[in-house]
């Protein structure tokens, strides 16, 4: 973990966290000094732990490996290393804002409560605020990235709770995933639907709801009309585009994501590429592409 916590020459009193379902590069975290705690995922009964800097995986593994067929499975944080993770921030004296994966899609903002909730007994005069993101993947590293920005500008952690639960209903997710099977293994859409999807060049087009669930509104057909489903998506949805700075993620498909990048520009102030990693590439396959920005939550395709 890191240990500094600075701005230029202002010492900051609280630790900002969030988990690694963000899918933030570790570049990007020691740019916003925001901690990210590693989630597990486990591979031919073996544990992994998954870090933004992916150092006990590489993202080409873990990929090559799912494509091969071998199945994984991810776990949430635990009480315990909640415990670990908080304890010594708060025995050196500091407070803690923390937002990661959200009730939506895992129970790890659960246990995480119940592990604040003992932690607080024992540190009575430290302040610990968790806040459920309503976000899922690089939606969340989106709103971790914008708020990341405020924390190192020095703001207090109130400031900090106030803007997250401002924007993070404002977070669009609009992703299209393109690994069918992976879907079929994973009990999200039938054998019939997956071949049938396959054979006609069907794609799921899934968003989030303001419950932080991931939504199937609609699905896009053919290669091309991914890009343009996501750019008209952006296009609908934005609020003052120009202004914004534009996450696109992508599971092992690179060349989309540049694709994507190419035909956004010009449309907002700035557009970053992210790798979705194991914790959520687990659940969606490789190919997915998505989208992600500040608007209004429309969940009509």
């Amino acid at each position: 973990m890191t240990n500094v916590h600075y701005k230029g020459d202002v010492f900051m009193d609280y630790i900002f966290m969030t988990d690694s379902s963000c899918d933030l590069s570790a570049e990007i975290a020691k740019e916003i000094n925001v901690e990210i705690l590693p989630m597990e995922f486990t591979m031919e009964d073996k544990s992994y732990l998954h870090y933004a800097d992916a150092r006990m995986m590489s993202l080409d593994d873990f990929y090559s490996k799912l494509k091969s067929g071998i199945d994984s499975k991810t776990t949430q944080i635990n009480y315990n290393n909640f415990i670990n993770y908080f304890e010594p921030y708060l025995k050196a004296g500091k407070d803690i804002l923390y937002t990661g994966i959200c009730t939506g899609l895992s129970g790890t903002y659960n246990t995480c409560l119940m592990a604040v909730k003992d932690l607080q007994e024992k540190y009575s005069d430290r302040k610990i605020v968790i806040i459920d993101s309503m976000c899922d993947s690089v939606g969340l590293g989106l709103l971790i990235y914008l708020a990341g920005q405020k924390y190192t500008e020095g703001v207090s952690i109130e400031e900090l709770e106030q803007y997250i639960n401002d924007i993070k209903l404002k977070v669009c997710h609009w992703f299209i995933v393109e690994d069918l099977d992976h879907l079929k293994r994973g009990g999200r859409i039938s054998a019939v639907a997956a071949t049938f999807g396959k054979a006609l060049q069907i794609k799921p087009l899934i968003s989030v709801d303001e419950g932080g669930h991931l939504i199937n509104v609609g699905k896009v057909r053919g290669a091309s009309n991914v890009y343009n489903s996501l750019v008209s998506h952006f296009e609908r949805d934005a609020e003052n585009p120009k202004e914004q700075t534009v996450f696109i993620g992508h599971a092992d498909n690179k060349e989309g994501a540049l694709e994507l990048q190419k035909r956004i520009k010009g449309m907002c102030k700035k557009s970053i590429i992210c790798d979705i990693g194991p914790v959520i590439g687990s659940h969606v396959g490789s190919g997915m592409l998505a989208i992600l920005f500040l608007g209004t939550r429309n969940l009509k395709s």
